[in-house]
């Protein structure tokens, strides 16, 4: 079911485009949109050239407010093609003034349009969405074509953390990471009864960890060797 659009959205996005970088381009086919590069600088745009970290499906913003708030060395980029969802995540962090974090609308699929290659030193797919349906495999976050793209995006040391609530999904991306040269560790089957320190939590965590759904958690590091 399609989300109604808020009201007021487009005053709303106007009103944080300090914040927010609206993806504008008319080309569907992202194959050919992505050659037409317009590389954001973000070292003007943040005021400081401070490592660039990347999450990955923002949604209202939770963990991206908390973990630019806790790391201030860092620029955080959150990325989310839903304007309802960004919105909101953007007035949170005008609000509370936050310096170190910035949104792009967008898909995946047009991020090394507007991120220049090796730039980005983290990147966060928290809860992304699972597409149960085995036709709709290479819409997820971690099917082999989006990790091809992080990767172009990605510097030598980078690492991508993922975490779901859904096993199949999981199971999956442990198989795309693996297929797309990426070494796994910190594999954790239950986050929230492990030893895992400084974990910050998302509104469909908070929600499915409540219920008593175990949370599964990875990091992954390209072979560089």
């Amino acid at each position: 079911m399609r989300m109604r659009k808020k009201k007021y959205l487009e005053e709303r996005l106007s009103a944080v485009s300090d914040y927010l970088y609206i993806s504008d381009s008319e080309d569907r086919n992202f194959n050919t949109a992505i050659l037409n590069k317009q590389y954001i600088d973000f070292t003007q745009w943040f005021g400081s050239d401070k490592p660039l970290f990347l999450e990955i499906g923002c949604g209202k913003g939770k963990f991206a407010l908390e973990y630019a708030k806790s790391h201030p060395d860092i620029n955080l980029i959150a990325v989310e093609k839903n304007s309802n969802v960004i919105v909101e995540a953007c007035e949170s962090a005008k609000r509370e003034n936050l310096k170190n974090l910035r949104f792009i609308k967008c898909g995946a699929e047009y991020l090394e349009r507007h991120i220049k290659e090796k730039s980005i030193n983290g990147i966060f797919l928290n809860f992304s969405c699972p597409f149960p349906k085995k036709s709709y495999a290479s819409h997820r976050l971690t099917h082999i074509n989006f990790l091809n793209i992080y990767k172009k995006l990605m510097k030598k040391d980078a690492e991508i953390h993922q975490k779901t609530d859904n096993m199949h999904f999981f199971e999956f991306s442990i198989e795309q990471f693996t297929l797309g040269g990426f070494i796994l560790k910190n594999i954790s089957l239950d986050l929230h009864n492990s030893d895992f320190e400084g974990n910050i939590e998302t509104e469909y965590e908070h929600r499915f960890a409540s219920l008593g759904q175990p949370i599964y958690r990875l990091e992954a590091k390209l072979n560089n060797d």
